[in-house]
């Protein structure tokens, strides 16, 4: 299954700052509650990591090719 070059690249950054995003609104949550605090950071930290892991999948793909 091949997927667009493009659509790694949207996921890639929709994941990464959707999960910084995430773990700054947890750290705000945390003060009122602290399990859920806890779960927004370490959801947004797990959503960042697999972002991170999708900037190395794609350094490993080739150029797209041109249109």
């Amino acid at each position: 299954m091949r997927i667009p070059t493009k659509r790694i690249e949207l996921l890639t950054w929709l994941l990464i700052y959707g999960g910084l995003l995430a773990i700054a609104l947890g750290a705000t949550l945390r003060r009122e509650g602290a399990v859920l605090g806890w779960s927004v950071i370490v959801g947004g930290a797990a959503a960042a990591a697999a972002g991170l892991v999708l900037v190395w999948v794609r350094s490993r793909m080739g150029d797209p090719p041109p249109q």
